[in-house]
């Protein structure tokens, strides 16, 4: 099932638990309101790189590490027993070195001044000499929350 254009329910609910991981409709609908963001970030940070990118299978793609997780899958992976991931309303973005999450933080925020759309977490999270980018977006209620300091 696609999700957007350049994201699927498998992609967004992929883990290496081995525990069953399937969303319900609302949960799949929250997926649905993240992969817009999504779609204009992957459009946007493309754009940007426009003069290296000679046509469109060489545009670089958004990954995503975590989507989705039910309450086991999350239990096992150590989330938050509150976490946005649990309501299909947060992804894990994988981000290669600091420079490019940067720039997709720096994008994610332009998206939400123009649109005046608000998300609720930008964070960047880190674990050894791994980052990446953790964004939510909620039905209502969000926060705007923006977290950058464990990088730094």
């Amino acid at each position: 099932m696609r999700l957007s254009e350049h994201f699927s329910l498998r992609e967004l609910c992929k883990t290496k638990t081995g525990i069953e991981n399937v969303p319900n409709e609302e949960q799949v609908n929250n997926l649905k309101r993240v992969c817009g963001w999504l779609e204009e970030l992957r459009l946007r940070y493309n754009l940007n790189k426009k003069e290296k990118i000679k046509n469109k299978d060489e545009e670089e793609p958004i990954i995503i590490n975590s989507g989705f997780r039910s309450p086991e899958v999350n239990k096992a992976v150590g989330g938050s027993p509150t976490s946005n991931h649990l309501t299909g309303c947060a992804v894990d973005i994988r981000v290669c070195g600091i420079e490019q999450l940067l720039r997709y933080a720096v994008i994610l925020l332009d998206i939400s001044d123009e649109s005046k759309e608000p998300f609720d977490e930008l964070l960047v999270e880190k674990k050894g000499p791994v980052m990446w980018l953790h964004f939510a977006v909620r039905p209502n209620d969000n926060r705007r929350k923006v977290r950058l300091m464990p990088v730094f």
